[in-house]
């Protein structure tokens, strides 16, 4: 395979990895296995272009992406529907999407098992015509973001500990979003502090991921209650796994989901993989069976 790589050097715990060590780790290891392999270290504020050069180009079968779930996502944006593979080197702070695909997470074992690994379709989610693999939430996931944004981190442990400071504030005071959702037809008026909408549905007993990424069906979480000592229990139970033990969430699957949002504060309101964005009046979303090709190690249990 023609293999084209891409390091976010801002991204992750990249920022701390010698990437010299690392380049040489994956042309050799690609090389080994009879690929042919082309590597480039690029800035964040130049990814976005760089990935999008790399999509369009015919003569590529893999693109491997090393960086946060930002640099993940627009990677897959950018070659679901096309004949590239993506290829994850898990360098953000959860990796959850990695997870999903059962990439080993410590770099030198990921580079060694997607040197042998095989490619296959699995699904991807659209939210109005734009991809994600992981999640879209809206409510408390958005603020907590938002106040993550204002603490200064330089690693992935301070990235951590700047999310449990933003949790904590978040939850000082709640905030309340007003919807109209349709599931599958099926139409509810809500008040809730969080809604998500994940690309297949979560598996039990770990972070909140995705345990078959090809399992054809979004996964819809609704937050029931207001009071702040639940919606913090919640989270606590969404986070170690334990999402169905707690009366206070609604799940469901669906093929597709349409929250209609009249509220007049838009921007920023919206999470799509970790990045905030605008919550538009009407956000649709979906899923793409097989929508995405990815190359992930032949041993994974989803196959």
């Amino acid at each position: 395979m023609d293999v084209h790589v891409i390091l976010n050097r801002t991204g992750g715990t990249l920022r701390t990895t010698n990437l010299d060590l690392l380049t040489a780790l994956i042309r050799d290891e690609f090389t080994l296995h009879g690929h042919r392999v082309e590597i480039e270290v690029v800035d964040g504020h130049d990814i976005a272009h760089a990935i999008g050069q790399v999509a369009a180009r015919t003569d590529i079968d893999v693109l491997m992406v090393g960086g946060g779930d930002g640099t993940v996502s627009c990677a897959a944006g950018a070659v679901a529907g096309t004949d590239i593979a993506l290829a994850i080197l898990p360098a953000g702070t959860m990796n959850l999407y990695a997870r999903t695909l059962q990439i080993p997470l410590e770099l030198a074992a990921a580079v060694n098992a997607l040197a042998s690994g095989i490619v296959v379709d699995v699904d991807i989610a659209m939210v109005n015509d734009k991809p994600f693999v992981h999640q879209f939430a809206v409510g408390v996931h958005a603020r907590m973001v938002r106040m993550r944004e204002k603490f200064d981190y330089a690693s992935r442990v301070g990235k951590m500990w700047a999310s449990t400071k933003a949790v904590m504030m978040t939850l000082q005071s709640l905030p309340l979003v007003r919807l109209d959702v349709e599931i599958d037809g099926k139409l509810e008026k809500i008040e809730t502090p969080a809604v998500a909408v994940s690309n297949n549905m979560y598996g039990d007993g770990h972070l909140p991921f995705a345990d078959n990424p090809k399992g054809g069906a979004l996964g819809v979480y609704i937050c029931r209650t207001k009071d702040r000592a639940e919606v913090a229990r919640l989270a606590f139970d969404v986070w170690r796994g334990r999402w169905k033990e707690n009366p206070s969430l609604t799940v469901l699957k669906a093929q597709q989901v349409e929250l209609y949002y009249p509220g007049i504060a838009r921007d920023r309101r919206a999470v799509r993989d970790g990045e905030l964005e605008s919550l538009e009046p009407k956000s649709v979303v979906s899923i793409r069976h097989g929508g995405l090709k990815v190359l992930v190690p032949d041993e994974a249990s989803y196959l």
